[in-house]
């Protein structure tokens, strides 16, 4: 029987999670670790019920400046000096991002996974500085860190063509929802299978604002339901609520953080619509095909690996309108996709998940991992300027 080991994650918010994707995975496999007799530490932003433990995890706050192009990197900064203090058996990294500081934590010795997450680069938020500093990010993650762990085959597929590098294929896990109840609908005024339903940060690589368009474009009769918000997207927010021209037909929730709610509004859509884009297997996304919700989604490589041929892809606006007024013409297709999408659910698991994550700790602190690799780009440099959008993100 393998021995416990002491494991860190560095480079999120935290937990509980109540933000994205790595924190999801955060509270999952760290809770799921936790259980299995490892001691699991995550550093978090922000204060919990209980600032010292979490679902068994220990919990270090520590603090962050509150600017976009800072708020990651001076809190993984601050949670390194302090994790490089103490005896640590393995650090998971999330965020390719954080990558300039993992000299630190060679220099403790300290084996580190980093989990490179999707093409951050490609987020139109960031301008060129920003750009050219996540490029620069990918190959210090390739060059300093012990392994890399990716969520999905295309982003694995664009480390091995960009510079070589072998990555674990980690992806995320998605809830099954059986015969849900849908008592909580009512807290919003919707009815099962009577609205379609976006839930996403407010940011353009997430495509809300395709959503709201092609929807206000067609002729749909049910509301279209959108939970989200962002920090620091004023201006892609007013976009999208101008799209929706006051279209009573259009109902913006704002953040939702009541997860049972969440989970009823998956469950009982006529339609979820996913723009996501840059990121690679998305947490939502896997909500939703837990749920059995019948899914129309960006078409990139990430969103076609998960949903295969159970899914509805659109590029634009007229495409989203035509899929949401078929979904409303025949329901009971819809239904069946909804129930294939769940079989496919089963294939992600977090227990498998965990199994991945606990196999890597104890083989980086065998010293058995692939350890830091030539970060040599095989491709040029994109031109400056160029935009983020269909051609670029598909991998």
């Amino acid at each position: 029987m393998r021995s416990a080991l002491s494991v860190a994650m560095v480079g999120t918010r935290g937990v509980p999670a109540r933000y994205g994707g790595f924190e999801t995975a955060v509270e999952e496999v760290g809770s799921r670790l936790a259980a299995r007799g490892h001691e699991v530490r995550v550093y978090c932003r922000a204060a919990g019920d209980d600032p010292g433990t979490h679902l068994g995890m220990q919990r270090v706050v520590l603090p962050a400046l509150r600017r976009r192009s800072l708020e990651t990197l001076s809190h993984t900064a601050l949670s390194v000096a302090h994790l490089a203090a103490r005896r640590t058996d393995v650090a998971f990294v999330f965020n390719a991002a954080n990558s300039p500081l993992l000299p630190v934590l060679r220099a403790a010795r300290v084996p580190v996974a980093t989990h490179v997450d999707g093409l951050e680069w490609q987020r139109s938020k960031w301008g060129p500085t920003g750009r050219r500093y996540y490029r620069g990010a990918e190959a210090l993650a390739v060059r300093w860190s012990d392994a890399l762990i990716a969520d999905a085959q295309g982003i694995a597929d664009y480390y091995r063509e960009e510079f070589g590098a072998p990555t674990t294929l980690l992806t995320y896990g998605a809830p099954l929802l059986l015969d849900p109840p849908a008592d909580r609908l009512a807290d919003v005024d919707v009815t099962p299978g009577g609205y379609h339903l976006v839930v996403a940060r407010f940011e353009p690589e997430n495509h809300v604002h395709l959503a709201v368009e092609g929807y206000v474009r067609s002729g749909a009769r049910l509301p279209l339901v959108v939970v989200g918000s962002a920090p620091y997207a004023d201006e892609y927010t007013a976009r999208v609520h101008a799209l929706a021209d006051g279209d009573p037909r259009v109902r913006f929730l704002g953040g939702v953080w009541d997860g049972e709610l969440l989970d009823q509004l998956y469950a009982h859509t006529a339609s979820y619509l996913h723009g996501h884009s840059v990121g690679g297997t998305n947490p939502s996304l896997l909500r939703a095909i837990g749920a059995g919700a019948p899914t129309i989604a960006y078409d990139v490589s990430f969103n076609r690996e998960v949903l295969g041929a159970a899914g509805r892809y659109a590029s634009g606006a007229a495409e989203i309108s035509r899929h949401l007024e078929d979904v409303e013409a025949h329901p009971q297709e819809a239904r069946a996709d909804g129930a294939a999408l769940q079989l496919r659910a089963r294939d992600y698991d977090w227990d498998r998940v965990a199994d991945g994550y606990e196999d890597l700790a104890h083989r980086l602190r065998a010293r058995d991992a692939p350890g830091p690799q030539r970060a040599r780009r095989r491709r040029p440099e994109p031109a400056p300027g160029r935009d983020a959008e269909p051609e670029a993100v598909t991998v």
